[in-house]
């Protein structure tokens, strides 16, 4: 029996064939099979390791979660009312910055001077508003950020980021200003000297120190 010939090659007797093709299996030069690749299975010792602080892993990862979103709301809520949070370990640090908001003492002075000349007039309702809108004009140049135009003077007495007297006493001042203002109540004598202690509660108080 030969072997067939392949695209005109000549015949090959089938007896000189299988010597070939069992010299060519002999051959240790050549691959035929490739080994079988058993699976590594891990140290049991480190699955058992594993499976231990699976539960406590999983409580890190959720406390972890729940950890990045309180974070997050913080820094939203605080870009969004002007918050400024007074931790107890910064009090020194606030304190100093408390201090540094204060308006300078001759510039308030010659503020006052100016408001209780248009007092002495009988004009209470407008030295009120001049104390008023001084005090928005000094917070806004040491707080540019902080002081925006759509808020309102009761907006700006509701701020928590400035200390809490200077805070309640600019409250006073812009209480009795919009009371004049919208509800077309003249500030009286009386109301005056509130708003005149105000603001010197405001500008010269060791209240801002917090």
């Amino acid at each position: 029996m030969t072997a067939m010939p392949v695209d005109g090659a000549s015949a090959i007797p089938a007896e000189e064939f299988a010597r070939a093709h069992a010299r060519l299996l002999a051959d240790r030069a050549i691959q035929f099979e490739l080994p079988r690749q058993e699976p590594v299975e891990p140290p049991q010792g480190l699955i058992d390791f594993v499976a231990a602080i699976w539960p406590f892993v999983q409580v890190l990862f959720w406390a972890a979660l729940g950890a990045a979103f309180l974070y997050l709301a913080f820094v939203i809520v605080r870009w969004a009312t002007g918050w400024e949070p007074r931790w107890p370990w910064r009090r020194g640090e606030d304190e100093a910055q408390a201090e540094s908001w204060r308006p300078g003492e001759a510039p308030a002075r010659q503020l006052l001077g100016e408001a209780d000349a248009l007092a002495a007039s009988g004009r209470y309702s407008e030295a009120a508003r001049l104390l008023l809108h001084r005090s928005i004009e000094d917070i806004d140049s040491r707080r540019p950020e902080l002081v925006r135009p759509a808020l309102t003077s009761r907006d700006i007495a509701a701020l928590p980021a400035i200390p809490e007297r200077p805070r309640s006493a600019f409250a006073g001042i812009a209480m009795m200003v919009e009371r004049s203002l919208f509800a077309g109540r003249p500030l009286g004598e009386g109301d005056w000297r509130d708003c005149r202690a105000a603001y010197e509660d405001f500008a010269f108080a060791e209240g801002w120190r917090g």
